[in-house]
Formats: C-alpha cells, structure tokens, sequence
C-alpha cells in the first residue's frame, strides 16, 4: 500500500512564471526592432498606376528595414531560449 504524505497549507509549491523580467524586456525590444523595421518599409508608392516612383528602391526599404525585422526576430529567437534562472543565486 503506498501512503500519501500530507503537506501543511503553509508549504504549497511556489508558483512561477516561465519567463522572468529579463525575458520580457528582450521581447519588447524585439517586438519594437520589428515595427520599426515594418514601419521603415511601408510607403513608396503611387497613387497613380501609370506613374513609376523610384523611391520604392531606396535603401531605407531594401535593406535597413529587413535588417531591423531579421534583427528584431533574432532578439525574440534569444528573450524566449534565455534561461531566465542562470544569474540567480541559490
């Protein structure tokens, strides 16, 4: 027969969440490298089909933006594998 040890109300497992304060801050940072990057490559057209605007070509949307939002995703790629108990101490 297996007996069932009864533990005091005072000692409930202590409950945690995931990711620490570190994590999250990585993931904001990342998430705003990605709207950054989005925002920077929205715009350049035309309003008018028959009229060929070169700005679409610019720098600004063929590799800063997509830097920032490779950028961005690497961050996020790296706030969510962290080990957020690395640095504490027990």
């Amino acid at each position: 027969m297996s007996k069932k040890t009864k533990t005091p109300d005072n000692q409930k497992p202590k409950r945690e969440f995931i990711f620490q304060k570190r994590n999250y801050i990585l993931m904001f940072i990342g998430i705003g490298f990605i709207a950054l990057g989005y925002i920077l490559m929205s715009g350049g057209g035309s309003n008018d089909p028959n009229v060929f605007n070169p700005e679409i070509f610019s720098f600004r949307r063929i590799r800063l933006a997509p830097t920032l939002v490779l950028i961005g995703l690497g961050i996020q790629v790296y706030a969510i594998l962290a080990n957020p108990h690395k640095n504490k101490s027990n």
